[in-house]
């Protein structure tokens, strides 16, 4: 069995290998992630170490899951082992599914605490959202609205965006996110006859 430096060492030729198939430049990953070129270039050479914070939106980019990424085994098990990703913001992100194509659904866990200031960014794909319980603030280009539970909101990533708790406490929300051109389809339409 691999130790972890084993697996952590053929993160960057996978990454190279991974961006390579897909004909993308590192200046292009680079402008789809936030990660600057040479993080990209020194994480893919082995010189920098692979975390969680760059791994998350390389992985997105790639619309690949996480585990794909650091060669985890295929078990063959349904069942969904979510690895909590911590974020610097405090904020716990749960992937809740792990398709390799397609939109990716993930759980946000945002601690209670005081209320953080807003660092809105930008990257490709198209999000939906929806509060499971607290009041979630939502800072989408000029717009800063709060999202009580219950309430669902969807936009474009290109969009310069940011979540946080509305009044310092715990916030839970859901989100879907999308490559560019993937958009939740909501079907509103009853199955049963409509009365005169």
């Amino acid at each position: 069995m691999a130790n972890e430096a084993d697996v952590l060492a053929a993160v960057g030729p996978r990454l190279r290998a991974l961006r390579q198939e897909r004909g993308t430049t590192l200046t292009a990953l680079a402008e789809t992630t936030g990660i600057s070129v040479s993080t990209l270039s020194r994480l893919e050479s082995g010189q920098r170490k692979a975390t969680l914070e760059l791994l998350l939106p390389l992985a997105r980019a790639h619309r690949v899951p996480l585990d794909e990424l650091v060669g985890a085994p295929h078990t063959g098990d349904p069942r969904i082992y979510a690895r909590p990703i911590k974020h610097s913001s405090g904020q716990t992100i749960l992937p809740l599914s792990r398709q390799p194509t397609g939109a990716q659904a993930f759980k946000h866990l945002i601690p209670a605490g005081p209320p953080q200031t807003p660092d809105p960014r930008t990257h490709e794909g198209y999000e939906w959202l929806y509060v499971l319980s607290g009041r979630l603030r939502v800072v989408l280009g000029e717009h800063d609205i709060v999202l009580p539970a219950g309430e669902a909101a969807e936009f474009d990533t290109r969009v310069p965006h940011w979540f946080g708790s509305a009044t310092g406490e715990a916030v839970e929300f859901l989100s879907i996110f999308g490559s560019q051109g993937e958009r939740v389809h909501v079907r509103a339409r009853s199955t049963h006859p409509r009365r005169p």
